[in-house]
This record gives structure tokens, sequence and C-alpha cells, in this order.
């Protein structure tokens, strides 16, 4: 946790060094204050001298006004030091995320990441918000008031050694229970955002299988789960400031007690008693503080811990050192003896993958189900970079490339089309932020998308919700195309994109692609056989290996597996 602390609170070493002055003042100006009642009570009050009483009372509150100004101010800019560094923070874990392959997603997994940028940032700011309000102030209080106490009797002082190893033994005792009680919290409060994003990312498909009740056991679970472990932490504290108090009011009896014995017997003034009592307190008061400040500690550095189990992720795809600058785009598109499989698989995804599609072409990809289809075309903008061969965009192995010089050249319209919270304008100026208006309608005619688009109310500025989750899954999946076609990218990987479309908007769609792509590479991933026997060329895959290459009505003579294929979808006549 410290490495994280000195690395975001450095820019803000100015008013770190502004804060520690004015808290060492305002404690400073604490620690003043009960020698002054000392010398009001041992010179004013038991001398009679009004003179020293006003004097010193005067002084008392300038004392007492420099500690009020001191306190404001020094929290105001420890609240900004603390802001600033939970907002750089999460800045940093959002742009870290934004960096990860799907590989690291994974395995992080989402609800956990959203968990550590919200929940695990707050806790690590508020330990830095209470590190400059009270940690600053509470070792000087405590080292201070024990000096200030020694002053005013050195007998008296002896009882600091009782008290204080008895209050350290106690706090100790309790952090090392309460560490692993808090790491293990965390992992729980994942659990619950787990089953709460799944929950209503699934709210259908949970009310159409009748499994309202089963998801509420399944929330519950994990809802007591994490409430059992929250008590026994609870618990611990619950236990922990009743013993501190108990050994705080000990302690003050204990003090009047022998305290009182020593001004009976003319060793120490009166004054001197209220002082050391004053100062017992602040020391006290100050290893409350310390108390307060390790009750969250625990919390905090298992918050650490996670934040920089994903800072310090190196992305297993990233830039290269020196990028390559690529030649003007063309979309040619080369796939060389390509091998992959996920980390800590047995057997490879794909496996002997080669074939080169040239501009003007379209190519289609068919195959089973868990063919590696749609991992072939990861491949491409690089979601994963394969374990073996080279795949060449133009002439230049992707992985030598600057991604973004890469999806630059690259319009993905994904499997599962989703939109962005926003206008449909916002989200169709994804691919483009400088398309006009003109250009945006002409990209919704070719995707089949302008009719239903000019009857939202807005047009262009229609609100869509998020995950377009007031609009179907045939006009997300249109929209995701026209947002694709507002880029103009050199190369179009269309991934199970027409799906949701009824057979007649499907064959206009793809007239109109045609006439818009035939400079552009275009790939279609496919499950429906009507959409791809028109393709320049149809690729059969089975098993993550290629097993046939050709037009429709060559595969359709010579290849067994597509032969399959087309006739559990279409008959004999529709085929031919």
């Amino acid at each position: 946790m410290s490495g994280l602390l000195v690395r975001y609170l450095r820019p803000y070493q100015a008013w770190l060094v502004i804060v520690v002055v004015l808290q060492t003042v305002q404690s400073l100006a604490n620690l003043y204050l009960p020698d002054l009642n000392a010398d009001i009570i041992n010179d004013g009050v038991a001398k009679g001298n009004t003179h020293l009483i006003l004097a010193t009372g005067v002084v008392m509150l300038v004392v007492t006004a420099v500690l009020a100004v001191t306190s404001i101010i020094a929290v105001y800019y420890g609240s900004r030091v603390a802001m600033g560094f939970g907002r750089d923070l999460r800045s940093s874990i959002f742009r870290a995320v934004e960096g990860f392959a799907q590989q690291e997603v994974n395995r992080f997994g989402t609800p956990s990441l959203i968990t550590r940028n919200t929940n695990d940032v707050q806790q690590v700011q508020m330990l830095v918000l209470m590190m400059l309000n009270m940690m600053i102030a509470a070792p000087i209080m405590a080292i201070g008031g024990s000096i200030m106490a020694m002053r005013q009797d050195i007998p008296l002082s002896a009882l600091l050694l009782i008290i204080l190893p008895i209050l350290a033994g106690i706090i100790g005792l309790v952090m090392s229970r309460a560490l692993p009680l808090f790491r293990v919290m965390q992992v729980k409060v994942d659990r619950i955002n787990l089953v709460m994003r799944e929950a209503l990312s699934g709210v259908r498909v949970i009310r159409a299988f009748v499994r309202t009740d089963h998801e509420e056991r399944r929330f519950d679970d994990a809802n007591v789960d994490l409430t059992a472990t929250s008590l026994r932490v609870n618990r611990l504290f619950a236990i922990t400031i009743p013993a501190i108090m108990a050994l705080f009011n000990l302690s003050t009896v204990a003090v009047i007690w022998f305290g009182a014995q020593r001004v009976d017997s003319g060793e120490m003034p009166i004054g001197n008693l209220v002082a050391f009592l004053a100062y017992l307190l602040q020391i006290l008061w100050s290893v409350m503080m310390a108390v307060f400040m390790l009750v969250m500690i625990p919390r905090a550095a298992a918050s650490a811990e996670r934040i920089n189990a994903v800072l310090d992720t190196t992305p297993s795809v990233a830039d290269p050192a020196t990028p390559v600058a690529p030649p003007p785009a063309r979309g040619e598109l080369t796939f060389e003896n390509v091998e992959f499989r996920y980390p800590g698989a047995e057997e490879p995804v794909l496996r002997g993958i080669s074939f080169a599609i040239r501009p003007g072409e379209v190519t289609a990809i068919v195959g089973s189900t868990g063919s590696g289809k749609t991992t072939l075309l990861n491949l491409v903008p690089r979601f994963y970079d394969v374990t073996d061969g080279r795949v060449l965009l133009d002439g230049i192995d992707v992985r030598a490339m600057d991604r973004r010089d890469l999806w630059a050249r690259v319009g993905l319209v994904p499997q599962k089309a989703f939109l962005f919270s926003g206008s449909v304008a916002r989200n169709l100026r994804f691919g483009d932020e400088d398309a006009t208006d003109a250009a945006l309608w002409d990209a919704l005619e070719v995707a089949q998308a302008r009719d239903f688009v000019a009857t939202m109310e807005g047009g262009l500025d229609a609100e869509i919700t998020q995950g377009g989750g007031n609009v179907s899954g045939g006009q997300r999946q249109r929209l995701a195309i026209a947002r694709a076609l507002v880029k103009r990218p050199a190369i179009y990987l269309f991934d199970d994109s027409f799906s949701a479309l009824d057979a007649r908007t499907d064959q206009r769609l793809r007239a109109a692609l045609r006439d818009r792509t035939q400079d552009a590479t275009v790939v279609i991933v496919a499950q429906r056989v009507g959409t791809v026997m028109h393709a320049d060329r149809i690729v059969v895959m089975d098993g993550g290996q290629i097993v046939g290459s050709g037009t429709h009505e060559e595969l359709l003579a010579t290849n067994e597996t597509y032969q399959e294929i087309v006739s559990s979808q279409l008959t004999r006549e529709e085929a031919a």
C-alpha cells in the first residue's frame, strides 16, 4: 500500500507540506493550552493575581484562534489532496483496464474490476483523508503530550509506562484479527456485484424460466455471507472501543488518586495536576484517533492489494516499443499458419489457418458452433494475439503495428451488438466524430435503419438507453452496422451481425453493403447459409481448422461439411 500512496500522492507534495506544517502548528497549540491553564491556576487563582489571569487568558484566546484557523486550512487542503488522489487513482485503473486484452478482463472478471475502481478506491481514499486530518496530529500529540506530562510531574508520569503498553496490546490484537477478515470482505463484495449484474442482465431469462425464487435465494446466500463477515468485524471493534474507553477512565481515576496524594503532600501544585490530566486526555485521545485510523488500515490495505493487482498487470497484448509505420491502407488481410490457444488450454482453438483476403472481396467464414470462427476474427484487431504464425494487414504483422493505427483500418460489428447510452447520432459518431448528419443518414440508409430511426422521436437525437435496451435486437444490429459504415475502414469484420434480421432485410442490407464496400475487404462470419452463399469465397471451418474454401457452388459439390450445413438449412432447390 505504501508504494501506491507514494506514487499517487507525489503530485501533491506542496499541499502535503502545507498540511503537515498546519497540523504541526495545530498540535503544538493544543499542547500549549494546558500549560497556560496550569499557570493561571498556580500563579493566578492560587495567588489572587487577576492581572496574570487576564493576560494569560488573552494569550489562550490568541492560541485558540491560531488553532481554529490552522485546523480549517489543514482540513481544506487535506480534503483537496484526498479527493485528487482518488480521482487520479480511478483514472489510472480505468486506463489500465482499457489497455487490457480480453484475456485479462476474463481473468479479473467485470464485477471485480468495477468494485476495484469504486469501492476499493474509496477505501484507500478515505484512509488518505483520515491520515491527513488525524494521523499527522496523532503522533505529535502522543509524543508531545508525554513530554509535557513529564514536565508537570515525573513520578506521576510513570503511569504512562503501564497505560500505553496495555493500549498497544489491545490495538495489536484487534488488527491481527481484522486484516484477514477485511480481505475476505472485499472478495464477498465482488460476489454480491457478480450476482446482481447477472440478475439485472439476465432478468428476462430468469423470468422466462421461472427462476426468480432461485436467484433471490442466490443473492440472499451471497448477502448473508457478506453480512456474517461484516458482523464478525463489527463485533471485534465493538469490543475494542469499550475496552479502550474503560482503560481511558481507569487511567483518569489512577491519575487523580495518585496526583491528589502528591498535591496533598505539597510535592505537586494543583495546576500541574489539572494540566497532567489534560495531557493524559490528549495522549489517550490521540491514541483513539490512531485506533480509528487502524480500523481503516486493514480494509484499505486489502483494497490497495487488489488495486495494485490491476495496475501491475502487464497486458498480454501491447503496442510494440517501435511500431512499424503502416503503408496507405489497402485492406489486404493474410493469415499465415495461424495457431491460437487460450491460456492454460491443452489444445489449440485454431491451428494451421492459412488464407489471404484481397481488397474488394467478400469472404464468408462458416462452420459449426465452437469451430473457432469468432476467435479467428478477434485476432485481426488483436483482442487476442496468435500463439503461433502471423496475421498480416497490408503485408505487416499486426503485432508490429501501433494498435491505434490497426484499429483505424478495421470496422468491427461484434456478435453482440452493443450501443451506448446517448443519442443515435452519438452512437454512430463512434465511427467518426466529425461525421455530418448527412453521412449518418447515408450510413443508416445502407444499414436499412433509416426508416425506424426517422420514426423515433428526435430522429438522430433520439435517446438510446445503455446497451440499446429500448430498441429491438435487429435494430441494434443495424445501428451497429451503420456505426461501422460511418467509419469507412479498409476492412469490415461482421461477426454474425445479421442473425437478428429477417431474410428480406438481410438481403436488402447485403445488396446495399456490396455497393458501399466494393473497394474494401469484407469478412462475414455467419451461421445462416442464405447470408453467405453469394460471397466471393466461403471458408469452411471445423474443429479449429479450415476444411474447405471456395464459392457456394464449388463447396456444395465437393465439401461434405458444407453440404451438411446447407442441407440443415435449405432445401435442395434453395441451395441450387
